[in-house]
């Protein structure tokens, strides 16, 4: 692997691809494996895109992605393929909800809330997973409704189907602040019958167990330095990619330090990133229309480490939920055979905007406090603590993936994977199973090989 590309370098390949996240590396090792060759250009000085696992003060920490679904079968059988080990997630003993109040009530199996509520909320998930059925997460667009989901706020339709408020509140938030990061007010039914569609149904992202269920042992970050070390000087870092010259049959890649030809390229970055890129000629107007339509969430992943698990002392499993809570769901992500406690919670959308009004020190404090309200106060003194604020990333800009605002799934979605002359496209962002996850990513960077591959064959 080139850790930094030499000035003025150049390479002659048959496919070039944009990004070293997994769906880029995917897509190049498939290219490779189809008897071509193929130069990697990935502007961050690592591999790994969206998925980073990091040592912060003597801590290992999965700044990115990490967990592992059962439904995510591809990215299971990535995993297997590169060697690496998986573990379950800690789920032992009881979790804890915070209500609005701040009380903190203990439970297993459903929500220690109004029975009737419980029971509503049940019903609107099946509600919605009725609708998923019906979509096909690869072309939601082509659903006979299309239009009328998608100019209506996921929200307001939420509201339309019960008379409980409790219930469609927290309907909202397993798709909102959990998956899109952004508030259900600005996104549509279609743009969350989609990411209920992608992971086999909208249960399955209700269920932390099974959304949540298993790690890589040692990061997820692995799978793409395991898929770059097989593909060798073939991966370029440092290497920001600034323009891209195409014609009919070639294009030539121009990043720093590097300039890469090739018969096709593979874009594989997140789409709000596509238009830091000066393409020659430039895009259709679809495209640009599309980008102008896609933006990605908002959200701080919060790392606390301990000497000790201290919550399964208590019997508590370290899961916890609060709808209202700055910190909405928080998880034991301790990591595996390490005899410390780590804990991660999120702080999304709406209440990620005014955390960073905050400075650092009050902000550490009130996430702190609220992740006390869930554990008690040993929770406030951590021996390491961490964000990750991926909106600062300089080449992610946001979190977890795009997602389109109202009435924009169904006009550009059949854009957004169709090539431009030599031109690919792949990232979670555009995946259909597998959306907004490692799962998708791979899935996408193989569908984009094959693509080129293909055209090189004709």
């Amino acid at each position: 692997m080139a850790e930094q590309a030499a000035r003025g370098a150049e390479v002659d390949v048959d496919v070039v691809v944009v990004g070293a996240g997994p769906a880029g590396l995917s897509a190049a090792t498939a290219i490779v494996e189809a008897g071509m060759t193929v130069a990697v250009l990935e502007a961050r000085d690592r591999v790994g895109g969206r998925t980073w696992t990091e040592h912060v003060d003597g801590a290992m920490l999965e700044l990115g992605g990490q967990w592992i679904s059962p439904h995510q079968t591809v990215l299971l059988e990535t995993i297997e393929r590169l060697g690496l080990e998986t573990f379950q997630r800690y789920r032992d003993g009881e979790s804890v909800y915070v209500l609005p109040d701040g009380e903190a009530r203990r439970y297993t199996g459903d929500f220690p809330i109004e029975p009737a509520t419980v029971a509503e909320l049940d019903r609107l998930i099946g509600v919605v997973d009725a609708l998923a059925a019906e979509v096909d997460p690869e072309a939601p667009w082509s659903h006979p409704r299309a239009r009328e989901l998608d100019t209506v706020q996921f929200d307001a339709w939420l509201r339309e189907q019960t008379d409980d408020a409790a219930a469609a509140h927290l309907a909202a938030l397993f798709i909102g602040p959990a998956m899109l990061t952004k508030p259900s007010h600005a996104f549509s039914v279609l743009q969350a019958l989609l990411m209920a569609a992608s992971a086999d149904g909208f249960s399955n992202l209700v269920d932390e167990d099974e959304i949540l269920d298993r790690r890589v042992v040692g990061g997820m970050q692995q799978v793409s330095t395991r898929m770059a070390e097989a593909l060798g000087d073939a991966v370029h870092l440092g290497a920001p990619v600034r323009r891209i010259e195409r014609s009919d049959d070639a294009v030539t890649v121009v990043a720093d330090g590097v300039v890469a030809r090739g018969r096709r390229v593979i874009v594989a970055v997140p789409p709000n990133l596509i238009t830091r890129i000066d393409v020659q000629p430039p895009l259709p107007r679809r495209q640009h229309q599309l980008h102008q339509h896609l933006s990605l969430g908002l959200v701080i992943k919060v790392h606390a480490v301990y000497d000790r698990p201290f919550w399964r002392d208590a019997g508590l499993s370290g899961t916890g939920f609060g709808p209202d809570e700055l910190v909405h769901e928080l998880y034991d992500n301790s990591n595996h055979d390490d005899p410390r406690g780590t804990l991660v919670g999120f702080v999304s959308d709406e209440h990620a905007d005014e955390a960073f009004r905050w400075s650092d020190e009050e902000r550490r404090r009130r996430i702190l406090e609220s992740i006390g309200r869930y554990l008690g106060p040993e929770a406030l003194e951590p021996v390491v603590y961490y964000e990750s604020d991926w909106g600062s990333e300089e080449w992610t800009r946001g979190a977890y993936a795009a997602s389109y605002d109202l009435g924009g799934l169904h006009r550009y979605g059949a854009d957004q994977r169709q090539s431009v002359g030599p031109i690919h496209w792949a990232c979670s962002d555009f995946a259909g199973h597998g959306y907004q996850h490692v799962d998708g990513a791979i899935r996408s960077g193989r569908a984009a090989a094959a693509e080129a591959v293909a055209a090189l064959a004709a």
